[in-house]
């Protein structure tokens, strides 16, 4: 985990071997102390946990490779291949290896007659079609990959057959055996929709993201919990009275707990889009709770083993003293030194039978504290209606905190005022490539409901559909479809994508009510339009419009060094963006929803010399289609720069063959708004020869456009108070000017340098729109080099040099360059955009000289 999250493949490598030398080895052991061993019924059992154990090997391999982030169609293919090993190989086959045996021990009842039988077809189909399934992933042959995948789904249901009929002869109890039954049933759920997936879209990293919930939580954890609610109690011992009592304790309200897990698990593994995010967050903290329930419980139970075992003490220290032997002897009850319990139970095991006996009908009965006696045991069928209740009341509850999310909401107030016609209009409406709606107007007789279908033809992008009502599509992945019911039409209403910068590039579609002869009725001005009033008034306030530029950044920010480093010497480069949206603080007290390149609000800087070569590889972790163009590099932007959709990656390969300091940027459109939300870097390509200085520095400086975000925007960061405004971009005001990502961080963290040092500073424009007059108020500079040029230079044959200087190196936006210096007294200078508008929106900041 460390070498992937920390890019050392070497660590990943090592700690991909030695787990796989570690598993190889215990395979190994289980065979040999099999070999040595007496024939026994359960022995196929221990043999499916050394074939179990030899699948981690195989995918440890492919999880090192993984962490080489090779690009697509390998990084998909090796990751299917990977999940079919290390899940439906080693987990899938030690878990229901284990169930054999333990499913009958936990609901007390025989093994089915057919078990041994049936598990010597299941147990290698399985393990045959992961194997399968692995090998079509890797070759890209999908036929192949859905042969494994069935042959697997097979075999899971031969092992569900022998715990279905198991569990017929003695229903599962509480917790423990429900949650593993559920574990079971999702578990031939999950292999059902890979097979489905797999089908539909091939062999793509996106299933493999559908799949998670439902294997993570659905399977293995319940199945885990569920087992363990049963294994701690009885391996913490006490005796039979004191088992059943721990056992009732862990799986106190059992029954309630696996309704609210399973409907939770159901709704949150939904496609994105199809339930409003804040119901999503609602049901998904309850879930969460839910899970988190078993450690207090599993404490409760510990306490009632410990609780049980010390009563048992002076019991048996009073078995074994001399006087208590000779009694219970002469009186012929006793045996073995056990107090004798003939003619009178104990109160402990008297207690314990009651438990045991509502245990039994349904695994949640509780003790009283500081007694034996047992309290009555809710009913099953109220703990499964609680459970649908609690779950319906989250989703009321999300529906609650933005109702417009869910689409409940009036057009205007003259839905009153008009007659329902109880007709429903339905359209079909297309969400384009080129940002359109189609159709991009919709007539609808007045009074009837609107349904529109929304397909996103969009091969790259998501999309959603709002209305000015609230109804809202939630977000569409490419190729997805949604339907949304837009109420009854009874005056114009707008609609458009929400998805930032979307709208401003076209992506509306207007809704005209009409007459019986077809002419329009209702006002033409929105001006009830309420949801979208409110949004408007939104898009007026500026959250950085109080910003105080004299402030330190917050507490959590990390000021970006701008020191630069030499170029380094090797002439390959390899690198990967990794697009992620997520909160970053860009001036004091303004946190945006940032599009990044690798998690930072301007993304990493790349250096090298003239001949190198750069091996990128984007990634797509957002929630939008996004891109990358490497202005460094010579090359056809057909592949290279295209829209890639979420989950899916590409390889931008380029020789450097100029020098220069170059932009990088997301070339996604809108492309303002990408780049105004931070998915913008520098590359350096050193000039040859260029002379060596005592201080070096990179200065990117850029602009932003900021608004609040919308009240149902999904996906909102946490933390995050601003989002990018494309009416903002195209009105051309910035609301914040920052040199390497924030407003004021240079101003507190200062640049260094020594009197009569030579200092050369980088400066990029990377716009989107404002370009930079950079000055250091104080200095001078005796060198100028722009796009790839010297202006001035003093050494330098043929440029200008002798007594002339520069005041200002002036750049239009995606334009760079360096200039140099010395400071000849100590001091601190303050470096602007000399566009004083720009420098007192965050654009400046200090060198500290001293002796």
């Amino acid at each position: 985990m460390v070498g992937m999250l920390a890019d050392w493949w070497w660590l990943t490598l090592v700690s991909a071997t030695v787990i796989g030398g570690l598993l190889t080895w215990h395979g190994l052991s289980l065979l040999s102390q099999l070999r040595s061993a007496l024939p026994a019924r359960f022995g196929m059992t221990v043999r499916w946990y050394a074939v179990a154990a030899f699948f981690l090997p195989v995918g440890a391999i492919f999880g090192a490779i993984l962490a080489l982030d090779l690009a697509d169609p390998w990084h998909s293919r090796l990751l299917l291949a990977h999940q079919a090993v290390n899940i439906l190989g080693f987990v899938g086959l030690t878990v229901s290896a284990t169930l054999l045996t333990l499913w009958p021990t936990m609901v007390r009842t025989r093994m089915e007659e057919a078990a041994t039988s049936l598990s010597r077809i299941a147990l290698p189909t399985m393990a045959a079609g992961s194997l399968v399934a692995a090998a079509g992933a890797l070759g890209g042959w999908v036929p192949v990959a859905l042969l494994g995948l069935f042959a697997y789904l097979v075999g899971v249901g031969l092992v569900g057959r022998i715990l279905i009929r198991t569990g017929m002869r003695k229903l599962p109890e509480g917790y423990m055996g429900w949650s593993v039954a559920s574990g079971i049933a999702w578990l031939f759920i999950t292999v059902v929709i890979a097979l489905i997936l797999v089908a539909a879209q091939g062999i793509q990293t996106s299933v493999m993201g559908a799949l998670t919930i439902p294997f993570v939580a659905g399977f293995l954890l319940q199945t885990l919990l569920g087992a363990m609610s049963y294994i701690l109690p009885s391996t913490m011992g006490g005796g039979p009275a004191t088992v059943r009592a721990s056992l009732a304790a862990i799986n106190r309200g059992g029954i309630y707990r696996v309704t609210v897990l399973n409907l939770c698990i159901a709704l949150f593994a939904l496609p994105a889009g199809m339930l409003p995010s804040w119901v999503r967050a609602m049901v998904s903290i309850v879930g969460a709770v839910a899970f988190a329930a078993f450690i207090p419980l599993m404490i409760s139970s510990a306490k009632v083993s410990i609780a049980g075992r010390r009563r048992l003490i002076p019991q048996r220290a009073a078995s074994q003293s001399p006087a208590s032997g000779t009694a219970d002897a002469a009186a012929g009850s006793v045996t073995l030194g056990m107090p004798s319990t003939v003619g009178r139970p104990s109160s402990a095991d008297a207690g314990a039978s009651q438990v045991d006996a509502a245990t039994r009908a349904g695994g949640s009965t509780r003790v009283a504290a500081g007694t034996d006696t047992p309290e009555r045991k809710p009913n099953p069928l109220r703990q499964i209606v609680a459970g649908v209740l609690t779950v319906l009341l989250a989703a009321g509850a999300g529906i609650a905190v933005a109702p417009q999310s869910a689409g409940i909401g009036l057009s205007d107030g003259a839905q009153n005022a008009v007659q329902a016609t109880g007709n429903t209009t339905e359209v079909t409406m297309h969400a384009n490539q080129d940002m359109r709606f189609d159709p991009g107007e919709i007539e609808v007789p007045v009074g009837d409901r609107l349904v529109v279908t929304l397909i996103n033809d969009d091969p790259t992008n998501v999309h959603d559909l709002v209305f000015t009502n609230g109804a809202t599509s939630g977000r569409v992945g490419p190729g997805e479809t949604a339907e949304v019911d837009a109420g009854i039409i009874t005056d114009h209403v707008e609609g458009w994508c929400s998805v930032i910068g979307h709208r401003s590039m076209g992506m509306t579609v207007n809704v005209i009510p009409v007459d019986e002869q077809g002419n329009p009725v209702g006002a033409a001005d929105h001006k009830n339009h309420g949801a979208g009033a409110a949004s408007a008034a939104d898009d007026a306030q500026d959250p950085a419009a109080g910003v105080d530029f004299n402030a330190a950044p917050g507490e959590a920010f990390e000021v970006r060094d701008p020191a630069l480093d030499p170029a380094p010497n090797e002439t390959v480069h390899e690198l990967t963006l990794d697009v992620q949206e997520v909160a970053r603080e860009v001036a004091p007290g303004v946190t945006m929803d940032a599009w990044t390149f690798n998690g930072d609000y301007m993304g990493p800087t790349l250096r090298g010399k003239v001949g190198d070569v750069f091996e990128v590889t984007l990634t797509n972790s957002g929630s939008m289609g996004h891109s990358v163009d490497f202005h460094a590099g010579d090359v056809s932007p057909d592949d290279t720069m295209r829209t890639i959709a979420p989950g899916e990656s590409l390889m931008y390969r380029f020789e450097a063959v100029r020098s220069g300091i170059w932009l990088y940027h997301c070339s996604t459109a809108p492309m303002s708004t990408h780049v105004a939300a931070g998915m913008f870097g520098a590359v350096i390509i050193d000039p040859p020869d260029l002379p060596k200085v005592d201080r070096e520095y990179l200065l990117v400086q850029n602009e932003t456009y900021l608004t609040v975000p919308p009240a149902d925007q999904p996906d909102l960061p946490e933390g995050a108070n601003a989002v990018v405004d494309p009416a903002g971009i195209a009105a051309g005001t910035p609301s914040l000017t920052m040199f390497n990502g924030h407003a004021t961080q240079y101003m507190h963290e200062k640049l260094s340098a020594h009197t009569d040092e030579r200092v050369r500073i980088w400066v990029l424009a990377a716009g989107p729109s404002k370009g930079s007059s950079f000055h250091v108020v104080g200095g001078q500079f005796d060198t100028v080099y722009k796009e790839g040029a010297y202006l001035l230079s003093p050494t330098s044959p043929g440029i200008p040099s002798g007594t002339g200087g520069a005041q200002a190196l002036d750049l239009a936006p995606a334009q760079g360059g360096f200039v140099e210096m010395s400071f000849p007294e100590a001091g601190t200078y303050t470096f602007v955009n000399h566009s004083f508008a720009e420098a007192e929106r965050g654009a400046r900041g200090q060198i500290e000289v001293t002796e």
